[in-house]
């Protein structure tokens, strides 16, 4: 299920994210590119304005980056066309804290959330990997060592 995010409103929802920072989007970025690796989900974040309009350089397979063009669009708008323009509908989120674009989605068979909720999705800790029986820290003992040299040759130093 891929996402579709109003990057604006969900930096004002994040913790360690101002939108007073001049590198705000990138940082948000940095946050989804880990998430859509986390969860093999697929992010396209529109942000108002900020770099030149249209798609940037930051994106990524995982995570597309859109620039609205202040003097044709804002983000809502991006995102409501987007919207309209999505075949399976039904497969996507939008994430935004605005009533009106979420209930543009819910109109479109869109699932939706809020960014406080998707703020949550990215605040979540990594879950722990299993080691099924591996050992974290191996020890090589030296019949191993010794074992290594006889099959490629050589002679320990020391």
């Amino acid at each position: 299920m891929p996402y579709l995010i109003d990057g604006h409103n969900l930096i004002a929802c994040l913790p360690d994210i101002s939108l007073d920072d001049p590198n705000d989007e990138a940082k948000l970025v940095t946050k989804l590119k880990g998430f859509a690796a986390r969860t093999r989900k697929k992010c396209t974040v529109i942000f108002d304005g900020g770099l030149p309009g249209g798609f940037s350089s930051m994106s990524t397979k995982s995570v597309t980056v859109v620039f609205a063009a202040s003097e044709r669009a804002n983000a809502d708008s991006l995102i409501k066309r987007r919207v309209e323009r999505t075949d399976d509908a039904s497969k996507w989120t939008v994430v935004s804290s605005d009533h009106e674009i979420r209930s543009f989605a819910r109109s479109h068979r869109m699932k939706q959330m809020t960014s406080i909720q998707f703020a949550r999705l990215l605040q979540a800790p990594e879950p722990e990997r299993e080691t099924h029986g591996e050992e974290i820290h191996p020890t090589v003992t030296k019949e191993e060592i010794d074992e290594f040299y006889q099959a490629f040759g050589g002679e320990p130093d020391g």
